[in-house]
């Protein structure tokens, strides 16, 4: 495995997110060149990600564009002034519930955007292009734990069939165009400066609001819930080491990327509230559609290749969310 070469510059879309700030802001503590891509729509409040960016722009290696990936002109005028060598593809409409009403955020960004990145690959030359999947792939997948190997097309969501669809098209541009692609199903990715569209986002504003919160399948679910510095050490580690051919050419390869340990979620619950200082009130609803029950990541794969070893218990992680949720919010 080769260490992270700081000498490359990194090109990262949905640069403002959740896992590219926190991926970014790792890669140029290093020393790394990082250029930072992202449209700053509102899916969720704007101010979180620019403060996240506020801090990126401390590091002199960084430079942001706000653009969206959908656009052509934009990606391929980035690409070009840039030329980055490793792209990191994180941009994408995000959340399941989302999907079901608003559908068309998801077609051009998953859809469209992704295509354009692969275009711009394709013509630029990058040397890996690292993307996110998401664990929603394996739909109502009744064997636990998740493995790659699983056959996964019976989407539950359209949000999910957009990431099996980037799967798909990405081990094409692998084949026909000597990309290499490795694609990441992440599970549940939780930390301080998450995403407010999260449950355990949306618990904890609520808690402290004084509000219920929704639970549903009445609390009987179960989520393979990845603090974010496991997942940022993950990606990191497979950066400048892309995948070898496969016996078709193609240079591609999926992981799973967990912490291999589903949690209770009203455990979950308990602990976050524990960490607040505060009980919830609570109001338990029915299983919500495009939901499943349990998420539980096999990432015997990535441990092999890479030496993956989430360490984070939910203790730990949920306590440093609690602490930076509180001094934000306060």
């Amino acid at each position: 495995m080769k260490p992270l070469d700081t000498d490359k510059t990194y090109l990262i879309t949905g640069g403002a997110g959740f896992i590219g700030f926190s991926l970014s802001r790792e890669l140029l503590k290093k020393g790394a060149r990082v250029i930072g891509l992202d449209n700053m729509n509102d899916y969720y409040e704007v101010s979180l990600k620019e403060d996240r960016l506020a801090i990126l722009k401390e590091y002199e290696g960084y430079t942001f564009e706000k653009g969206d990936i959908a656009d052509k002109e934009a990606v391929h005028r980035i690409f070009e002034a840039y030329h980055p060598d490793i792209v990191v593809n994180l941009a994408a409409q995000a959340g399941v519930r989302y999907s079901i009403t608003n559908p068309d955020a998801y077609i051009q960004s998953n859809l469209v955007g992704f295509f354009e990145i692969l275009e711009a690959c394709r013509y630029f030359g990058v040397e890996h292009l690292v993307f996110a999947s998401s664990s929603s792939v394996y739909g109502g997948n009744k064997k636990v734990p998740f493995s790659t190997e699983d056959k996964v097309d019976q989407p539950v969501s359209l949000y999910a069939a957009t990431k099996k669809s980037n799967e798909l098209m990405a081990y094409a541009y692998s084949k026909l165009y000597g990309i290499p692609l490795t694609g990441l199903r992440f599970f549940t990715v939780y930390g301080p400066m998450g995403r407010p569209d999260m449950a355990y986002f949306k618990f904890a504003k609520k808690i402290m609001a004084g509000e219920p919160i929704q639970i549903y399948n009445h609390g009987d679910m179960k989520r393979d819930f990845t603090y974010i510095d496991d997942i940022v050490t993950g990606v990191e580690n497979i950066l400048c080491n892309p995948p070898a051919q496969d016996e078709n050419g193609a240079a591609y390869k999926i992981y799973n990327i967990g912490n291999h340990k589903p949690e209770k979620l009203m455990d979950y619950i308990s602990v976050l509230e524990k960490c607040l200082g505060k009980e919830a009130k609570k109001e338990f609803l029915p299983m919500q559609p495009g939901d499943v029950y349990e998420t539980y990541a096999d990432v015997s794969e990535l441990m092999k290749d890479f030496d993956f070893k989430p360490s984070t218990t939910i203790e730990e992680g949920l306590s440093r969310f609690a602490e930076w949720f509180l001094q934000y919010y306060a």
